[in-house]
C-alpha cells in the first residue's frame, strides 16, 4: 500500500508538474478538464465575471459550489452548509455509476504536511483515471443546492475520503460552472496543514465528482452550536490556525472573501481545517471588487462596493474571533440594512458577563464560558478597524500577547 506522498507524486508525474506542487507560486488549470465537463460552455475563465444580478443570486443562495444551506434562527443571514459534518440529511439521489466516465486530477504536492505523510491513499487504476465504480460509498455527510457529499473508500487502497457529487444541471442553471472551476483550480492547488486537500476529480455524463479529504469531526458551526461559545484556549488555538493557513494564502495570492465558522472543518485531531473556497480568488493584483460572501461578515470596504485587498481576511478572523468567544457575530441586527449600519460605523460592542450568563442560560446546551479577558477584546478591536491598513497584520496576530498565552503550538484541540 503506497504512502500519501508517492500516491501525490504520482499524480505530479501524470499532469507533468514539474517539480510538484510544493511550492509553487503560480496557479494554472489542472489539464483544463472541466471546459469539457460543460459542453457548449466554451473555455471557462478562471476568474469569471458576473452580473450584479446574479452576483446577488449566488450571494443570497449558497456559500461555496456544492455546499447546501438551511437558513437558522439565529441570523437572517446565518447559512447551515451541509458540508461534511455529522450524519447529515437523507441524501437525493446518490452517485450512481456510469459510463465512459472522464478524469482529471490535480497538480499535486510531493508530500502532505506534516500530518498526512504517513497516510495511506489512493491511487487512480494504472492506466487511467478515477470512475465512481473505483470507490464504495458510504453514507451521506452532508447535501446541498448543487449536490451531496458523502464518505467514501477508494476500492484498492482503502483510502477513506469526502466524495462531493455535483449535478451538471443544476450548476448550469444556476450559472456557477465558472465559479466551480475558479474553486477547483485555486483549492487543488492549496498545500496547508489547516486547508482542506482537493485530491482530484472526475465526472461523467451527469455529474462531476471531486474527491477531498475527509474531516473526521465534521463542521466547527454545528460544534459551535454545541457550546455555545468557545473557552479562550480553545479560541485562540482555531484563530492562530487561520490566521497561520490564511498568511500561505495570501502568499499564494488568494483571497478567500468568505472565512466563517459554516466553512470550517475539525480534522482528527482536532485541527481546524478551511473548507469551502467558492468564494476565494487568484488576485496577483491583490485588488477586487466583487460583492461576495456572507452579510455579517463582510468588511466596510465590500458594503461600501470599494475595491479590496487580503486584508477582507483579516476582518473576518475578527468577526470569527468575536463569535468564537461570545457565540454570535459582532455586527448581528434584525435587518439586512441594520446589519450594514452598524458595520460601516465598526459599532463594536462587548456584551457584558451578566448578558453572557444570561445567553448561556437560555442557550441549547446550557452550558459556555460567559467571561472574556481584556487581551482577547484587544485582539478583536485591533482587526476590526475600518481602515484596512490600520488593522493587525496576519504575522502580528500570531505575536499578540492573547494568542501567545492561550494557543495551543500544536493546533489541536482536545475533546471531552
Amino acid at each position: 500500500m503506497e504512502t500519501l506522498a508517492s500516491f501525490m507524486n504520482n499524480i505530479d508525474k501524470e499532469n507533468d508538474v514539474p517539480g510538484g506542487g510544493h511550492g509553487h507560486g503560480g496557479f494554472h488549470a489542472p489539464g483544463g478538464g472541466l471546459n469539457h465537463a460543460f459542453p457548449g460552455v466554451g473555455n471557462m475563465p478562471p476568474h469569471g465575471s458576473y452580473s450584479s444580478q446574479k452576483q446577488q443570486q449566488q450571494h443570497n443562495g449558497h456559500g461555496g459550489v456544492g455546499h447546501g444551506h438551511n437558513q437558522q434562527p439565529t441570523s437572517a443571514w446565518r447559512r447551515h452548509l451541509g458540508n461534511q459534518g455529522g450524519a447529515g440529511g437523507q441524501a437525493g439521489a446518490g452517485p450512481g455509476a456510469s459510463g465512459n466516465n472522464n478524469i482529471e486530477t490535480t497538480p499535486a504536492a510531493s508530500a502532505y504536511g506534516a500530518q498526512g505523510n504517513n497516510a495511506a491513499a489512493v491511487a487512480p487504476p494504472q492506466g487511467r483515471g478515477w470512475s465512481i465504480d473505483d470507490f464504495d460509498i458510504g453514507r451521506p455527510l452532508g447535501q446541498g443546492k448543487f449536490g451531496n457529499v458523502y464518505l467514501a473508500r477508494e476500492k484498492k487502497s482503502q483510502f477513506i475520503v469526502a466524495l462531493k457529487v455535483l449535478f451538471k444541471t443544476q450548476l448550469q442553471s444556476s450559472h456557477v460552472e465558472h465559479q466551480l472551476r475558479r474553486e477547483v483550480e485555486i483549492q487543488s492547488h492549496l498545500r496547508h496543514p489547516n486547508i482542506l486537500r482537493l485530491f482530484g476529480y472526475f465526472y461523467d455524463d451527469e455529474k462531476v465528482y471531486l474527491i477531498l479529504e475527509y474531516a473526521a469531526r465534521g463542521e466547527l458551526y454545528k460544534e459551535l452550536q454545541r457550546c455555545t461559545n468557545f473557552d479562550e484556549r480553545r479560541a485562540a488555538t482555531y484563530i492562530a490556525s487561520l490566521a497561520r493557513a490564511l498568511t500561505y494564502c495570501h502568499q499564494k495570492h488568494v483571497i478567500h472573501r468568505d472565512i466563517k465558522p459554516e466553512n470550517l472543518l475539525i480534522g482528527m485531531k482536532g485541527e481546524l481545517k478551511i473548507a469551502d473556497f467558492g468564494w476565494s480568488v487568484h488576485a496577483p493584483s491583490n485588488r477586487r471588487t466583487t460583492l461576495c460572501g456572507t452579510l455579517d461578515y463582510l468588511p466596510p470596504e465590500m458594503v461600501e462596493g470599494l475595491p479590496h485587498d487580503h486584508s477582507v481576511d483579516v476582518w473576518s478572523l475578527g468577526v470569527l474571533c468575536f463569535e468564537f468567544l461570545f457565540g454570535f457575530p459582532p455586527f448581528e441586527a434584525m435587518g439586512h440594512s441594520e446589519t450594514y449600519r452598524r458595520i460601516l460605523k465598526v459599532d463594536l460592542q462587548f456584551p457584558s458577563v451578566e448578558d453572557m450568563r444570561r445567553r448561556v442560560a437560555s442557550s441549547h446546551s446550557g452550558g459556555g464560558n460567559v467571561e472574556v479577558s481584556d487581551g482577547a477584546k484587544d485582539l478583536i478591536r485591533k482587526l476590526l478597524m475600518k481602515s484596512p491598513r490600520m488593522r493587525m497584520s496576519l504575522e502580528d496576530v500570531l505575536k499578540h500577547p492573547w494568542i501567545k498565552a492561550n494557543a495551543d503550538p500544536t493546533g489541536q484541540v482536545v475533546y471531552a
